[in-house]
């Protein structure tokens, strides 16, 4: 019986077996964190074609999320798939109502958001940010792909960080592993949120939030979060926003992005 996962590393994951054509896989270890990444370069695979990057870290419920050590891990990851220049969009995607499903809102919430700076007051050179919580269908009559389609005519970035909680089948990944992708979000039941469809780059930025049980249901699986779900998002989306601030203006130390963010 498989079970569904976001995590390509647990889909091709390195030294088990041989990889398909198109697939490359590589881990390297450094400070306590171990990288895992997957480059697949043709279609057709079981992922789309991309690079996926996942970062195992402490469990999130109980790590120091300004700890400048995992940090800097995540975004200098996050720095080398973003373009070198230009305004980017930060979308916290998911349902700020469902604990498990609000680690995009929550994020999104914490970005340091340039772009409203009036003219003459940007004298550090920070780089246009924009964040949105797009919400789900369900509330607005609009899903996230129609929004963000709405707010890239708008702004114009060079890219969109779509930031999201995702569905894992390890256990060991609950709330302790990020996730990075040039593939951009493909959710569930939900217009995919790539390049194709919003017109630029798209790097995805989640946190397994979830995974399938082995025991199911009559109507599916049933899905079981960690004990402490609620420090996972929270803490979660402190390291993931502070992350992204410091990809974003590298310029600005983490204490001082922490402040300005606080």
């Amino acid at each position: 019986m498989s079970f569904y996962t976001d995590i390509a590393a647990e889909i091709y994951p390195p030294g088990r077996g041989t990889c398909p054509s198109g697939v490359r896989t590589h881990t390297a270890s450094a400070s306590g964190v171990t990288l895992t990444r997957v480059d697949i370069t043709r279609d057709g695979l079981r992922r789309a074609r991309g690079s996926y990057i996942t970062l195992e870290l402490p469990d999130f419920a109980r790590i120091d999320d300004k700890n400048e050590t995992y940090v800097l891990a995540v975004a200098s990851q996050l720095r080398a798939l973003l373009p070198r220049e230009g305004a980017v969009l930060v979308a916290g995607i998911g349902n700020a109502r469902v604990t498990a499903d609000a680690l995009g809102p929550e994020t999104a919430s914490r970005v340091f958001a340039t772009r409203s700076l009036p003219d003459g007051e940007n004298e550090f050179d920070l780089r246009c940010v924009a964040a949105v919580a797009p919400g789900v269908r369900a509330a607005t009559g609009l899903s996230a792909a129609e929004l963000l389609r709405g707010a890239v005519r708008a702004m114009r970035p060079a890219a969109v960080v779509c930031v999201d909680s995702l569905c894992t089948s390890d256990p060991r990944r609950l709330g302790c592993t990020v996730q990075l992708s040039t593939a951009g979000l493909t959710p569930l039941a939900a217009d995919a949120l790539d390049e194709r469809a919003l017109g630029v780059p798209v790097v995805a930025l989640g946190v397994p939030t979830v995974m399938e049980a082995r025991e199911r249901s009559s109507s599916g699986p049933l899905v079981v979060t960690p004990r402490d779900i609620d420090g996972v998002i929270r803490r979660g989306a402190s390291l993931l926003a502070l992350a992204l601030n410091k990809a974003l203006q590298p310029a600005l130390s983490v204490g001082e992005l922490s402040f300005l963010t606080s």
